[in-house]
């Protein structure tokens, strides 16, 4: 979905009274800030014009008050009690026309507004208060109008990607687009579940993230703009703006419309079979075995993720037909430190993250002990970052090459490359033609509906080593019978498999066929 959207951060629905006091008719009257200049960046909401003494009681915060001080002059405890009433009501400054009742900035006034921080301006030339009324209210209506309206176009833009079945990361795209800034969203833990906006900002955030999460409840400030993520009374998570180049107000507005179409988001898609976690374990876990980033820039993601990186042992591994649910409470249960994510074809890759004095080998044997049914395909272990994408290209390499040979091969509950010979070397080389030309050369004979069952039962017979009680048991038929397979065989191929060197060709061509079929 497209959308002409600009930025949020251009619509403030506020002026701060530094802005106010940078108007082309507010500079016509000469203003100067006596008091409170610190405080410039006050939020001003309203405008109102009053010469009442007491006029603190008719406030609700954030007015700018306007006056003469006509009923103040001559009274210094009116005076000070003005200011003091004003900072109680929390108004965000006041402006004093000079004239006939103050003709020069009165002291008492200025030294308490400087007390109790209250901006405190003198306009040194005549100036109808009306106009500036008329102006500044003008414009926070139409930029409250405007940024309102900016929040219901973003919402409805949200919404239009839930209708159309848009992924999580597409909606944070969108998000990022509008707010010009990096966007996070985590978990209550603050791990990292996934992130949008310019690759190279979003490093810098997470990069620094352990410090940022530890900040986490702290207030607002500098453009770091948080919004829960809440849904059928339960919290489970934020949204953060980070560095967020608007005013607050407008980012909180903003965050807030995000945070309701996430929420929105996830309820509807409540029954998939992926959580955000899943989502953003699969993403670091893809990018790393695909090697299309490097490893070092992903690195921010794998720490803010919650996955420990400094001084660790790193320990690949892939599990063929592996419920990654399960997976993952195993790791729990056994106090592993790690990440699971399902990648194609059946293979789930998990990632261990071990302290250094601790036995990569023991502990990965009692993971794979915890499984069922299922073959652990292990690299090495690795103690650099950058060689765990070689790592588990590495797994996935021996996951493949023993997935069609469990039933005929005596695996060990962890399988390593050392563990598949001369299958791991087929299948590094199953794409090259001449390896392809080879093995339909060699089993032409087989290659045809007909030659089905002989395949198999000859995969079976290289696969034990040319065993054939092994074969015969496996395959259910008498000896004799088996005898007879093995003479057709021979014969639709040409060759005698009582010879090594005729059966080791056979054996190679039918590993090649079977890793190019797969």
């Amino acid at each position: 979905m497209s959308t002409t959207l600009e930025p949020l951060e251009s619509l403030e629905p506020t002026l701060s009274v530094r802005q106010v006091l940078m108007l082309e008719r507010v500079l016509a009257g000469e203003p100067e800030v006596v008091a409170g200049a610190g405080q410039l960046d006050r939020a001003v909401r309203w405008v109102h014009v009053a010469e009442a003494a007491d006029v603190g009681v008719m406030l609700s915060g954030g007015e700018m008050v306007l006056t003469t001080g006509v009923l103040l002059a001559g009274d210094d405890g009116k005076q000070a009690e003005y200011i003091q009433s004003l900072h109680r009501a929390e108004a965000a400054a006041v402006v004093l026309g000079l004239g006939r009742a103050f003709p020069a900035p009165p002291d008492v006034m200025r030294r308490a507004a400087e007390r109790c921080g209250l901006p405190m301006v003198v306009l040194h030339r005549p100036f109808p208060f009306a106009e500036l009324t008329e102006e500044v209210q003008a414009r926070l209506v139409r930029r409250k109008f405007a940024a309102v309206s900016m929040s219901e176009a973003v919402r409805t833009a949200l919404t239009g990607l839930i209708t159309a079945g848009a992924p999580l990361q597409r909606m944070l795209d969108e998000i990022a687009h509008h707010s010009g800034c990096p966007v996070v969203v985590t978990n209550l833990a603050h791990r990292v579940l996934a992130t949008a906006g310019e690759r190279s900002a979003v490093d810098d955030v997470l990069r620094d993230w352990e410090r940022i999460a530890r900040q986490a409840g702290g207030s607002e400030g500098d453009g770091w703009i948080r919004a829960e993520l809440a849904g059928r009374g339960e919290r489970w998570g934020q949204i953060m703006l980070c560095g967020y180049r608007g005013d607050t107000a407008t980012g909180r507005l903003l965050a807030d419309r995000a945070a309701e179409c996430l929420v929105l988001h996830r309820m509807l898609g409540g029954t998939s079979a992926h959580t955000w976690e899943e989502q953003s374990a699969q993403s670091l876990l893809t990018d790393l075995v695909s090697g299309v980033v490097p490893a070092r820039q992903l690195l921010p993601r794998a720490r803010a993720a919650g996955l420990p990186v400094n001084r660790r042992t790193f320990v690949p591994l892939v599990v063929r037909d592996g419920d990654p649910a399960q997976l993952d409470r195993v790791l729990r249960l056994l106090g592993l430190p790690g990440i699971v994510a399902e990648l194609a074809d059946g293979a789930t890759a998990v990632l261990l993250s071990l302290a250094r004095d601790q036995d990569a080998a023991v502990l990965t044997a009692n993971f794979a002990a915890r499984l069922t049914r299922t073959v652990v395909a292990a690299a090495d272990p690795r103690t650099s970052w950058d060689d765990v994408p070689a790592g588990l290209r590495e797994a996935q390499h021996v996951a493949d090459a023993v997935a069609d040979s469990a039933p005929v091969l005596d695996l060990p509950p962890v399988v390593r490359l050392r563990d598949v010979h001369l299958r791991g070397l087929i299948r590094l080389l199953r794409d090259d033609p001449h390896v392809q030309s080879f093995a339909e050369r060699e089993l032409d004979g087989l290659l045809c509906a007909a030659g089905d069952d002989l395949l198999a039962v000859l995969r079976t017979y290289l696969a034990t080593g040319r065993n054939k009680s092994r074969t015969a048991q496996l395959h259910h038929v008498s000896r004799p019978a088996l005898y007879r397979r093995l003479e057709a065989i021979q014969s639709r191929l040409g060759v005698d498999l009582d010879d090594f060197e005729q059966a080791a060709s056979v054996h190679i061509a039918l590993l090649a066929h079977d890793a190019q079929q797969s």
